[in-house]
């Protein structure tokens, strides 16, 4: 199996120039990978989900992947994301979320995200519940969590997560679903 994520240019002309079967192939060598990688954990790989991020990928790239089976896709700028669902609206896509999310931007958000992975205030939290119950909807969410201590990087102190998560009982339209952390980038595989 190929150490990288692409075909090589043999595997290519196998499938000619049609791009839904190179992203098809593409797709299930990432699928193997993830196998292989739960298989040396003891992992099932049903337990894995995969979301594709799509930051600067144009959206017909997104209707090849959604050809090839993926329907959620994340993205870390809402801009982005917003222009992408208008192009893509005949689908039945999902989106995530994935930045920095400043307050203003959250009336945005709560139209058609269905999860977002970088909770990390209480005032964000209080207005993403605000703009959800007038929507009338909830949000799934994850707490970000600065794990690698780096000042240029969002998220919680891991010292104050407990209390942090202690408090989104406060605002039933936020529905935690797990932590989303960077970890500081390293070859030390301890760190």
């Amino acid at each position: 199996m190929p150490t990288n994520l692409e075909l090589s240019p043999d595997e290519i002309a196998r499938f000619g120039a049609d791009p839904a079967a190179v992203f098809a192939a593409n797709l299930t060598l990432v699928h193997q990978r993830i196998a292989a990688a739960c298989d040396r954990c003891g992992r099932s790989p049903a337990d894995v989900r995969l979301l594709p991020v799509t930051k600067t990928v144009p959206a017909n790239v997104l209707r090849l992947a959604y050809a090839a089976g993926i329907s959620e896709f994340g993205e870390n700028k809402l801009q982005e994301a917003r222009d992408k669902r208008a192009i893509l609206a005949d689908l039945p896509i999902r989106w995530s979320i994935i930045g920095h999310l400043q307050t203003n931007k959250v009336k945005y958000l709560v139209r058609f995200a269905s999860e977002f992975h970088a909770l990390d205030s209480l005032r964000l939290a209080d207005e993403l519940n605000r703009r959800l119950d007038a929507e009338g909807r909830d949000l799934d969410v994850f707490v970000q969590v600065n794990t690698s201590g780096e000042a240029s990087k969002y998220g919680l102190a891991p010292g104050d997560l407990v209390p942090f998560v202690e408090r989104l009982s406060d605002y039933p339209r936020l529905k935690p679903r797990g932590l989303m952390t960077l970890a500081v980038f390293s070859a030390d595989t301890e760190r």
